[in-house]
């Protein structure tokens, strides 16, 4: 075989240094993509909703010591009515009202008013909680006044239709306790004897005073 030239030989050697090169290249490209990846799409963790609690408003509670306005053909018209004059101490009967005449140890009285018109006419009557009063008694000692502990009391115009009865929507509950300006926390009350004992109860609305007590007993 006849011997090659230098100029072969080192056109191999170049060759094969380039040949060298380029694989060292691929590799070290290849090593480099598979760890950084650039064109996978990196997963991400879906965002947590975010959770609101619910918010509710609260009813707003009827004072212990109040009562709505009696409910019926009772017309609520808080700038009163033109034409329609006030009623008068003859145009209405006011009467307390419980929803039992006997309560045993562990039931509390519920305490209403009831209104009759007595007019041929239609007439006006403050009934806000602001003029309402009960009161307990047992014989001559004043036993709990709603007005001793009222929260918020309040003004509310209405019409009373002429010859029609209505009714207070939601009793007082009388906690069996004694009333006081001073004490209205229930727990540092005297509590009313029961067995047997006799209460009477009288109301007062919009100036004008029950005709008659409602007696109930405690057991």
């Amino acid at each position: 075989m006849p011997r090659q030239s230098a100029a072969v030989y080192r056109r191999r050697r170049i060759f094969v240094v380039i040949l060298i090169v380029v694989l060292i290249a691929v590799i070290a490209g290849g090593v480099w993509l598979a760890i950084a990846q650039p064109w996978k799409t990196t997963a991400t963790t879906p965002p947590v909703a975010s959770t609101t609690p619910a918010t509710t408003t609260p009813a707003s509670p009827t004072p212990a010591t109040t009562s709505p306005a009696p409910t019926g053909s009772a017309s609520p018209d808080p700038s009163g009515t033109p034409g329609i004059v006030a009623c008068e101490q003859d145009d209405v009967e006011v009467a307390a009202v419980t929803d039992a005449e006997t309560y045993a140890a562990d039931k509390l009285p519920q305490l209403s008013i009831r209104l009759t018109s007595k007019s041929s006419v239609d007439c006006t009557l403050n009934v806000g909680s602001s003029t309402q009063k009960y009161t307990v008694t047992s014989g001559g000692d004043v036993w709990w006044r709603s007005t001793d502990c009222q929260a918020d009391p309040s003004d509310m115009i209405v019409t009373l239709k002429a010859g029609t009865t209505v009714s207070s929507a939601t009793p007082v509950v009388w906690d069996r306790t004694r009333s006081s300006v001073d004490t209205c926390d229930e727990k540092h009350r005297a509590r009313a004897p029961g067995g047997g004992a006799s209460y009477h109860v009288s109301v007062s609305i919009g100036g004008f005073d029950s005709v008659s007590s409602q007696q109930i007993i405690l057991r």
